[in-house]
């Protein structure tokens, strides 16, 4: 079984990559044992996935939660709801939970466990792409304030992450692009040769083949297992991973987290921060091009809707975690496949670099 390690001492832990990985019931009891497990999911994936699970952790004293789907259930109500039903199965603090869905139940739950009695066991079983190449890894967990994206959250790694690579068959195509956006991400800040590969296998991506999606998921998990054992809480190279979050997180919080996917949202702040880089000479000329062609031919967005102003843009950017002494510190290139962290670009600059993508 394909797998990945993330060295991290006694946190350590393996993500396994590996199609119908949710039906091993011999890795899931491994895992679970005989304490109490909750299987937190959303409408969206319980009538795919959730049966499947607990099928595999049969004899298991397991207890599930089924949430609402969307980036706007990450809230304190619904980590609260995470909470009472944790109360009211009576779980202590060897219980585990389980976060069967996307960035948002992975997000969500994690907090929850990284909360709940000062902490108990979750396991990562990501169903989508953006996911299982980045969300699930790493052991950021969060939930958001009306001022900004996961404001709210704690560092708490999982016990295991289960990436089934046959659950992005059932995933709509726009979130299979969305999680595009992630995976481009890590071409444009860390590998110039995997960026290639994707552009010369971007057909393929797109239809799924499971060869290529294999191979694309095991090299995201790298870079991001190999980030994180260098820099668990973000207090260096790690915040390299943000390339085009800044710009991002804000257009989502300006836009009541409704009308893009994070994917998207990332997509349109990477095409902002290369444009920046380019128009600053921080990296060599045409590095916007070949990024935002390969978003692009992943039917990316790229452009902001012109109702969002850049001043409207920029305050929002404000609360990003990324700053420092109300400094901002934006990830930009330096050439493909490597980025770094920026804190000289003035707000004329930035302005520049957003109001050049505009519809």
């Amino acid at each position: 079984m394909p797998s990945v390690d993330v060295t991290l001492g006694e946190r350590s832990y393996r993500v396994i990559i590996e199609p119908d990985a949710l039906g091993d019931a011999a890795a899931w009891r491994s895992l679970a044992g005989q304490r109490a497990l909750l299987v937190v999911t959303n409408e969206v994936v319980a009538p795919l996935y959730l049966e499947r699970v607990c099928v595999a952790l049969d004899g298991a004293n397991v207890h599930t939660l089924v949430l609402p789907d969307g980036e706007h259930v990450k809230t304190a109500d619904n980590w609260m709801r995470i909470i009472d039903r944790l109360v009211e199965i009576k779980a202590g603090r060897d219980a585990c939970l389980v976060a069967l869905g996307g960035g948002v139940i992975g997000d969500l739950c994690g907090f929850a466990a990284a909360t709940y009695m000062r902490g108990v066991d979750f396991i990562q079983v990501p169903t989508t792409l953006l996911a299982q190449v980045d969300a699930a890894v790493g052991g950021k967990t969060a939930i958001n304030h009306p001022g900004g994206k996961n404001l709210v959250g704690a560092f708490h790694q999982p016990l295991a992450v289960i990436a089934d690579t046959r659950t992005l068959e059932t995933l709509p195509g726009r979130h299979f692009r969305a999680g595009l956006a992630e995976v481009v991400k890590y071409g444009a800040i860390r590998d110039a040769e995997f960026l290639r590969w994707l552009e010369d296998h971007a057909d393929a991506i797109l239809g799924q083949d499971p060869e290529c999606l294999g191979q694309l998921i095991e090299t995201c998990v790298r870079h991001k297992a190999a980030v994180v054992a260098a820099d668990e809480r973000e207090s260096g190279q790690r915040a390299l991973l943000n390339f085009g979050h800044s710009f991002g997180h804000a257009l989502e919080v300006l836009s009541g987290y409704q009308e893009y996917l994070h994917g998207e949202a990332v997509s349109i702040g990477m095409a902002i921060a290369a444009r920046l880089s380019e128009q600053r000479g921080l990296c060599p000329g045409g590095h916007t091009r070949r990024i935002t062609a390969l978003l692009s031919a992943f039917d990316l967005p790229l452009t902001l809707p012109s109702r969002i102003g850049t001043r409207e843009l920029l305050g929002a950017m404000v609360l990003d975690k990324k700053n420092q002494g109300g400094q901002a510190r934006l990830i930009l290139l330096a050439e493909l496949g490597r980025a770094i962290i920026d804190t000289k670009s003035t707000s004329e600059e930035i302005s520049a670099a957003i109001d050049a993508c505009r519809t």
